[in-house]
């Protein structure tokens, strides 16, 4: 036995009523009735309630003692009456009288009480994350992803995957976010990058002749924080695998996840068969390339209706000759909305920075005709077609809007989401995966109108090799992927592009000539010219995922040790200044803007 303790602060039962135990533990809270002082004595396991009356000499000591205490108590079990039984907590049916205690580690006044429901602020729960830690909520995440990351190795040593590591300094790459950077003492001048993702590092392992790879990666990226990302570091599960097609990858990734969800949530797949949508129609069906499919609205295109002389609508009519779409969304059985409902969203619409959205219920009287503001632009005729190319019935409703494509999409993606809401349609206890396929390999830079890479640019173009068109850049599509759940992307993964030719015109369309592609890539460019096999992989997001099951919408509850929307570590402090001596041995001099 212990020093410190014979049995955990969850561990104790009825059967061991009489028993002398030893508990250490921190206070978690004191209720003091006068001759009886009660203490919820919890450690990491559980909560185990201790008494002391008035006729023990450690009484009073005891009474005065900060919340948050660390003590260990010397007491004997005994039972509770019938009704004062906890059912809360699994040691509810005893309690612990106290004979003596030592105190084992002080504790000051807190900041914040380890045992309120009160949220408190950002930097207030990071500088003392240890405190914020404790709290039931939060500690129980941390262990649920512990867990999860466990039964995950589990899963894939199943599914044959090993698991091998990557070096953390690496060399800094042009593609993706802004890289973090090491000087390097030993090479004056030359700086390691810390590894935005393993991508290059898995590949070679392909190279390599090792045929299924994983690894619970670190990765880290200089970009602005985000609700489901983290500035600075994050991790993924991180896979790739040898002699595999698209949908090998995918079965792997689903059998994986549908299992670890199964494992650790209650709540229902809406497919274990992961929906396929290509990147084309999840962009004008969701708008957005992260679909929610539990919000069951749909926007449809209905462009070509406003080219018809029997709809009066002028402003959306001109906008239409101009280039710009008309897009829809259908609300079923709603024509008994108050107009507060419709109202609302249009001007919810017009808070967003758009026009607003236009509306009308389907309505029947000796004919179908629209009810409501704009609905007397549309000829009966004009209603009838819109009611067959949208689905909608007599008793629906449609908002629309009209704008430039990306700003339609914005816009119509939010507004799906707002109806939803407002109508209650999103179930909560369901998980909706899919699949976004199909990305298209190139797009061009909205500021400098150049060519770039939309996605990963090691990915393999579709299509027969000898045919594809570059020519025609935009019109090429890779075999690239995404999934995604609940309308947050968990990850990206492609079939990788294993032939060095093809790399280098690929390369050459995005503006980056041999030689820039030899220096920047030249330990994979060279790997691939002896004897690179077809391979492909996905790194989904652990955090997303822990968060996801954790039932929470900021990755940092899940998160153990987490930055602040700068970057920054409160409680450590970091990053921090370095002393001139160590600038020097670097050969670096700070040039800061004032």
């Amino acid at each position: 036995m212990s020093i410190y303790r014979s049995h955990s602060c969850n561990e104790l039962r009825k059967k061991d009523v009489g028993k002398k135990v030893l508990l250490s533990g921190w206070i978690n809270k004191k209720r003091d009735h006068g001759n009886l002082l009660f203490i919820d004595l919890r450690d990491n396991y559980g909560i185990t309630q201790c008494i002391i009356d008035k006729e023990n000499s450690n009484f009073s000591t005891l009474e005065k003692i900060q919340l948050e205490t660390v003590i260990k108590v010397d007491g004997e079990v005994v039972d509770r009456s019938e009704e004062t039984v906890n059912k809360d907590i699994n040691t509810g049916e005893i309690e612990v009288s106290i004979k003596s205690f030592d105190v084992l580690g002080k504790c000051k006044e807190l900041p914040m009480p380890i045992f309120s429901d009160q949220e408190y602020s950002e930097e207030i729960r990071l500088k003392y994350r240890f405190l914020d830690l404790r709290r039931k909520k939060i500690h129980e995440n941390i262990i649920l992803r512990s867990k999860v990351i466990s039964f995950i190795r589990n899963e894939m040593n199943k599914l044959g995957f090993l698991e091998y590591q990557t070096p953390i300094l690496t060399s800094s790459s042009p593609e993706g976010a802004r890289d973090f950077l090491v000087p390097s003492r030993l090479n004056p001048g030359k700086f390691y990058a810390l590894p935005q993702a393993p991508q290059q590092f898995k590949q070679l392992i392909m190279v390599s002749g090792f045929d299924k790879y994983f690894q619970i990666a670190p990765c880290f990226r200089d970009e602005d924080a985000r609700s489901d990302r983290s500035p600075g570091e994050f991790y993924q599960l991180d896979l790739e695998m040898s002699f595999v097609e698209q949908e090998d990858v995918f079965n792997v990734v689903e059998k994986l996840l549908v299992n670890t969800f199964k494992n650790f949530s209650k709540k229902k797949l809406l497919k274990e068969k992961f929906p396929r949508i290509p990147y084309k129609d999840s962009m004008l069906k969701y708008g957005t390339d992260k679909p929610d499919l539990r919000n069951p609205l749909i926007i449809n295109d209905i462009t070509d209706i406003f080219l018809r002389d029997d709809i009066k609508f002028d402003i959306f009519k001109k906008l239409v000759k101009s280039g710009s779409k008309v897009r829809c969304i259908i609300t079923k059985e709603t024509k008994n909305k108050p107009r507060s409902f419709f109202d609302g969203i249009d001007k919810w619409a017009k808070e967003q920075g758009a026009s607003g959205m236009a509306y009308f219920t389907f309505d029947k009287d000796k004919e179908v005709f629209g009810k409501g503001p704009v609905g007397k632009f549309f000829s009966k005729e004009a209603i009838e077609d819109l009611m067959i190319k949208t689905g909608a019935s007599i008793g629906d409703s449609i908002f629309f809007a009209c704008n430039e494509e990306k700003n339609l999409e914005t816009i119509t993606a939010l507004a799906r989401n707002k109806i939803a809401q407002d109508l209650d349609l999103i179930d909560e206890n369901i998980f909706a995966f899919c699949w976004v396929t199909d990305y298209p390999m190139f797009e061009k830079d909205k500021e400098t109108k150049k060519i770039k890479f939309s996605h990963n640019p090691f990915s393999m173009p579709q299509g027969d090799i000898d045919k594809i068109n570059f020519d025609k850049p935009l019109e090429i599509l890779a075999y690239q992927y995404d999934i995604v759940c609940n309308g947050i992307e968990l990850s990206s993964g492609a079939i990788r592009n294993h032939i060095p030719d093809l790399m280098y015109k690929l390369f050459s369309v995005a503006g980056y000539n041999k030689n820039q592609v030899d220096q920047k890539f030249s330990g994979m460019i060279n790997a691939l010219n002896y004897g690179a096999p077809p391979h492909g992989g996905i790194a989904p997001g652990l955090d997303r995922i822990v968060m996801l099951l954790a039932n929470e919408k900021n990755i940092r509850e899940v998160t153990m040790f987490p930055m602040n929307q700068n970057a920054q570590d409160l409680m450590m402090n970091a990053p921090s200044e370095i002393g001139e001596d160590q600038l020097k041995e670097l050969g670096i001099s700070l040039k800061l803007k004032k």
